[in-house]
């Protein structure tokens, strides 16, 4: 068990920073995922903690101990990286022994470290194979037992899955969180680009842009509650709609024609304001009586239990997006009027921040009360 402290850590390659002062805390025993598009710096902040770059200012601690200027090695750390990097002479439990040998750990030790890795990851009727007779999710587990055999204080997972196709990241996400339930102790680092990946593991989610966190919280919180509009649209699939509005009086005139309720109190102070009024595609339902946007179907994705359908609307650029039931009979071309419950929406500034009044302080640190779901 670790836990790890950030404190304005920052980045610089020359004269590019590329980390901009990262503040974070990471409890014992947590699963926390980095998540953000490429180039924001998730896999450069990963690196920084495991010692494969050094770090330009600022403090990152393992249990209050300094560990700027530890090699990585002496961290206590492990690293599974996008490749699987397995020997392919060796057998599956050589490839998990090897580090151990090298390192002149007793022979009965070895063993015993690979036997329950083995057992904890489904691997015991491989350990005589080789990596080639192996599947992509096989050779995977490999890779974590790898880790594993070392006893960390804290896994670190650099996209493992995206070599991965999609049936594969399925079964090896769920072997993953199986891991993390039998290791209720270990913490555990992930980074991915693929948000339900980070829905589905994680403990907390951080969200990274342009080497900034953007906000961190579990990942309904993030969802239900995201600060601003960049991460409101990263968290969820499809990603929210976003229609430009007006504050008047109660309630928002919408640049597509009409008005809807405000879903919560507003200020005086935003009488007369541009806002973005998101909605999700799931909270979107054919409209009963008065609709709330109405346009025409552009395009349908028929998914089986359900259908995107993509519907053009006068006064927005784009076509929103509705995830709709699949048994409904909808078509290309047809029209569609649409509603959603004004509690549901999400309301943007300006600078896309979020209106909505805080219960609490953002959530900058990861309570140790509420991380591990073990």
């Amino acid at each position: 068990m670790a836990e790890l402290t950030l404190r304005d850590v920052r980045k610089a390659y020359g004269g590019m920073e590329v980390l901009h002062g990262i503040d974070l805390d990471i409890p014992s025993g947590s699963f926390v995922v980095f998540v953000g598009p490429s180039g924001c710096g998730k896999s450069t902040l990963l690196r920084t903690i495991a010692g494969l770059e050094d770090i330009t200012s600022g403090e990152f601690r393992i249990d209050g101990a300094l560990m700027n200027d530890v090699a990585p090695s002496r961290r206590g750390i492990a690293m599974v990286f996008q490749s699987y990097a397995l020997y392919p002479h060796m057998t599956v439990f050589e490839n998990m022994a090897f580090g151990m040998r090298i390192a002149g750990m007793k022979k009965d030790e070895i063993t015993r470290r690979v036997t329950r890795a083995a057992e904890v990851l489904q691997l015991a009727p491989y350990l005589d194979r080789y990596p080639r007779a192996l599947s992509g999710g096989q050779r995977q587990r490999v890779a974590i037992g790898r880790a594993i055999v070392r006893d960390p204080k804290v896994f670190l997972f650099d996209e493992p899955l995206s070599n991965l196709d999609a049936a594969l990241r399925v079964a090896t996400r769920i072997e993953i969180a199986k891991l993390k339930q039998s290791m209720p102790g270990a913490t555990m680092i992930y980074v991915t680009h693929d948000q339900v990946e980070a829905m589905t593991l994680a403990d907390r989610i951080v969200v990274l842009r342009a080497g900034r966190i953007e906000q961190v919280g579990s990942p309904l919180a993030l969802y239900r509650r995201p600060e601003n509009l960049f991460v409101a649209r990263f968290i969820g699939s499809p990603a929210m709609n976003v229609i430009p509005a007006e504050v008047a009086g109660a309630g928002l005139g919408l640049a597509t024609g009409g008005t809807v309720a405000a879903p919560f109190p507003l200020s005086a102070a935003l009488q007369g304001a541009t806002v973005q009024v998101g909605i999700r595609p799931e909270d979107l339902r054919l409209a009963e009586g008065a609709p709330l946007l109405a346009g025409r179907i552009s395009y349908l994705e028929q998914l089986g239990e359900v259908q995107l359908a993509h519907v053009e609307v006068a006064g927005l650029a784009e076509p929103l997006i509705a995830k709709l039931p699949g048994i409904l009979d909808l078509h290309p071309g047809a029209p569609i009027a649409l509603s959603a419950d004004p509690a549901n929406l999400h309301l943007f500034g300006a600078d896309g921040q979020s209106l909505r009044p805080r219960e609490q302080p953002p959530e900058r640190q990861l309570d140790a009360a509420t991380s591990a779901r073990s």
